[in-house]
């Protein structure tokens, strides 16, 4: 019986939740990307005020520990690690690939089907991996460089459901007829479901250690 707070801000939509039980009791999401940080803290003040919840209430923090944006990805676990901190609660670090992954398996009843997450990261990039229907990775986390020839091997022998910010560009590059597109609805529902598994495995970070997931150096670029 685990109330999990969660907290996403590792992309362009974030979004933060009580759930228990792996179900959302309540949830606020704000789609102004260079707001998330004067979102956050404000979002879960009132998230305590209309589920009547207190924070000591809770049995962990959970968050999205990246891929994604750079800010967002540190304001989120900046604000997760103070919480934790502050409540004496463990911590929760999810992959935002497998946030993504588990919206897009939920909605699926292909078996035979692998799921490819994209989250944009500028011009032909993504942040991708490949997951299973049981979500184990067949691909693992990587930054990539899409071209006519990604994912050509697997292609052949699987289709694929592609998925994500990133899937957009991908889909005028593909057109293979195994590659299959998306579009994820329900990720605050994913998020839960996640961070009340990893709770029952009583799989928690680090608190003193947890850094981000980028994946890759930042580039100060447009």
């Amino acid at each position: 019986m685990a109330l999990i707070l969660n907290i996403d801000t590792a992309t362009e939509t974030a979004q933060v939740s009580f759930a228990k039980d792996g179900i959302v009791l309540q949830a606020l999401h704000n789609t102004a990307q260079k707001d998330h940080a004067a979102f956050l803290q404000t979002a879960i003040q009132q998230l305590t005020k209309t589920a009547v919840i207190t924070l000591t209430a809770i049995d962990a923090v959970a968050v999205t520990a990246g891929p994604g944006s750079y800010t967002g990805l540190r304001v989120g676990m900046s604000s997760a690690k103070g919480l934790c901190y502050a409540l004496n609660k463990p911590l929760i670090a999810i992959n935002t690939l497998e946030v993504l992954a588990v919206d897009a398996i939920q909605q699926s009843n292909d078996v035979a089907t692998l799921f490819c997450p994209m989250i944009d990261a500028r011009r032909m990039e993504v942040f991708t991996a490949l997951y299973n229907q049981d979500l184990t990775t067949a691909l693992a986390p990587c930054a990539m460089v899409l071209d006519e020839n990604s994912f050509a091997q697997q292609l052949k022998q699987h289709k694929i459901v592609f998925f994500g910010s990133g899937a957009f560009k991908w889909q005028a590059v593909c057109k293979h007829p195994n590659a299959l597109f998306a579009v994820v609805s329900n990720p605050t529902s994913a998020m839960a479901y996640l961070s009340d598994s990893y709770f029952k495995k009583q799989s928690f970070a680090d608190l003193a250690y947890s850094e981000p997931f980028y994946l890759k150096e930042f580039q100060d670029k447009a």
